[in-house]
């Protein structure tokens, strides 16, 4: 660790930490009861207690079964320092400058790492990093559960995901728009029956084959985006419902959502408008976004009291202020 001109208090392999990524260090060491230190000195460190280690078992006279235990033991420990340490270094590049990493709860914290310390496929550590920057952005913004299901995803589950969400459009939260899961949109982009199923037998989406999903409370005007293009509804009138598809987000779905980009599937946008046209609703389009979409609610055949909208190959970083953020 040393002092920087810049007003860093610390360096990673040569590069700068802010005050606020200094605090997140200090909240992971205090959280998984170890110091975190730079990356370069961790390794060295690494490599003089592995050395001491085969050197202290060459002293002693133990059974060979025993010395592979110890080595095995130290390796294991060895990975998942690293995977720790390269997750939290991500997560630095994504604090706001008004983050709170010392409101992070310990035990939220504690949850994190026991899941993520085992994760070592880079793409997966870079969705730990985010959902880890962002709960010190905004403290109490993924739940244990939202952890404990992101653990249980395969990087295939996490695609898939991803996927779906290309299909979803920000009503001040995001809201999945699959209207008919044979329709070649969909199909096109690996999105049908199977996978819908899927998801929803992981916990990340509801799937509805019959009625599907409606918000009702609506004006009779309002608006929202898909990949950043607005889109004017004018209901017959106020309080008349509005019809969003077979799927919805579970509240894990949603919070998991807030990291996804959703880029524009081709095609999607004139589909959403042959819909909309279907059922004798009218709509254009503005250049100006600006979503305007008082609360309503959303039901659900037997779940009228579940209210479960949210904004998740794209996981991208997306600030706070960010519209489809949950």
């Amino acid at each position: 660790m040393t002092a920087d001109p810049s007003g860093a208090i610390v360096k990673i392999d040569g590069k700068a930490v802010s005050k606020v990524g200094v605090k997140l260090i200090e909240k992971v060491a205090e959280g998984i009861g170890g110091l975190y230190r730079p990356v370069g000195i961790v390794r060295e460190a690494k490599a003089n207690a592995k050395a001491e280690v085969i050197a202290a078992l060459a002293a002693q006279q133990v059974s060979e079964i025993q010395q592979r235990a110890v080595q095995r033991f130290v390796a294991e420990e060895v990975r998942r320092q690293e995977n720790i340490e390269k997750i939290t270094a991500e997560a630095i590049n994504h604090l706001h400058e008004d983050a709170e990493p010392s409101k992070i709860n310990d035990d939220w914290m504690a949850n994190f790492f026991e899941k993520a310390r085992i994760v070592s496929d880079e793409e997966m550590q870079s969705i730990w990093s985010k959902i880890l920057a962002d709960e010190a952005n905004a403290p109490g913004k993924f739940s244990k559960r939202t952890i404990n299901l992101l653990s249980d995803l395969d990087k295939s589950d996490a695609l898939m995901f991803s996927t779906l969400c290309q299909f979803s459009a920000n009503f001040g939260s995001s809201q999945l728009l699959v209207f008919n899961p044979d329709a070649a949109v969909y199909n096109a982009s690996g999105i049908n029956f199977p996978a819908l199923s899927h998801l929803e037998s992981l916990g990340l989406i509801k799937f509805e084959t019959l009625t599907g999903f409606t918000l009702t409370g609506l004006p009779k005007y309002f608006s929202f985006t898909y990949a950043g293009r607005q889109l004017n509804i004018a209901l017959k009138k106020s309080g008349d419902s509005f019809q969003t598809g077979k799927a919805m987000f579970t509240r894990m779905g949603s919070e998991l959502s807030t990291l996804i980009e959703v880029a524009e599937v081709p095609g999607f946008f004139d589909y959403l408008s042959a819909q909309f046209e279907s059922a004798g609703i009218m709509h254009s389009v503005s250049k100006d976004v600006t979503v305007t979409i008082p609360s309503a609610t959303h039901q659900a055949p037997d779940t009228s009291s579940i209210l479960e909208t949210g904004a998740y190959a794209a996981w991208s970083h997306k600030g706070s202020d960010d519209a489809s953020g949950a």
